[in-house]
């Protein structure tokens, strides 16, 4: 079965492309933890940050709406989170009324907050993706461990990326079992249904992963990420570094002295 994977567009050619994974990773982390200390409502600075990611996703040569399909993806859940905020946070209120007994008011200080925070999390998933889209995993995989991030959680995100697919396979085919048994009945029968489906898969996702262990083992396996590729720290990603760094810490100070 087909599946889409996160670096589909990798093996395109593009500035961004040709840049050394590790140069990729601390940009997009340190995009991240601008972000992050932005304050609140500050739309200038932010109008700044997406800008920047803008001009590097046209850059990158990847499509763009597909860019923009998977960071929107992300939206109902931050937005399941921090829904309520609004009726939590003080201030002028902009929106009162009554749900039975309770009377609920909704402030613009909260509305401010949670608009914050969705930018925020449209604008980190869309670097995150940026990075995803240009960098092969196992390059990226590669990079991380020369950065010095420990080795465990590296391998755990190599053995996630490569089975999640396997699993992903696997549901399908319960689920065509399923359907193929004429699934119907009850609500509470059908959610009895689908517990015991996930208990399987978990069983069959630990027996699996025993299996791929003992093998891997076997052929000698130390825990170290090996790609044909070796990595090269150039000129290029000295010049980006360094002028993307200073873009991000320059509308950092500014978003403190403003």
């Amino acid at each position: 079965m087909k599946h889409s994977f996160l670096d589909r567009y990798s093996d395109r050619d593009s500035l961004i492309h040709r840049l050394d994974p590790r140069t990729k990773f601390v940009a997009v982390f340190l995009y991240i933890l601008a972000l992050a200390l932005t304050s609140l409502a500050v739309w200038p600075v932010f109008a700044v940050y997406f800008v920047l990611i803008a001009v590097l996703i046209l850059l990158s040569r990847v499509p763009v709406l597909y860019i923009l399909k998977r960071s929107l993806l992300i939206i109902p859940f931050v937005l399941l989170i921090a829904v309520f905020i609004p009726f939590f946070k003080g201030g002028d209120t902009f929106a009162s009324f009554t749900v039975w007994t309770w009377h609920v008011s909704a402030s613009y200080h909260g509305l401010q907050v949670l608009v914050t925070i969705l930018v925020k999390a449209w604008l980190s998933i869309l670097s995150l993706i940026l990075l995803t889209s240009t960098t092969k995993i196992t390059d990226l995989l590669r990079g991380l461990e020369q950065l010095r991030l420990p080795r465990v959680m590296v391998m755990i995100l190599s053995f996630m990326y490569r089975y999640i697919f396997i699993l992903t396979d696997e549901v399908l085919r319960m689920k065509q079992a399923r359907d193929s048994r004429n699934f119907g009945g009850s609500r509470l029968w059908r959610i009895k249904t689908v517990g015991k489906m996930a208990g399987t898969l978990f069983i069959r996702s630990y027996e699996r992963g025993e299996r791929v262990y003992t093998a891997m083992a076997a052929r000698g396996y130390d825990g170290q990420t090996r790609t044909l590729r070796q990595l090269n720290f150039g000129l290029s990603d000295l010049l980006f570094g360094a002028g993307f760094g200073l873009v991000v810490i320059l509308t950092l100070i500014y978003n403190y002295w403003h």
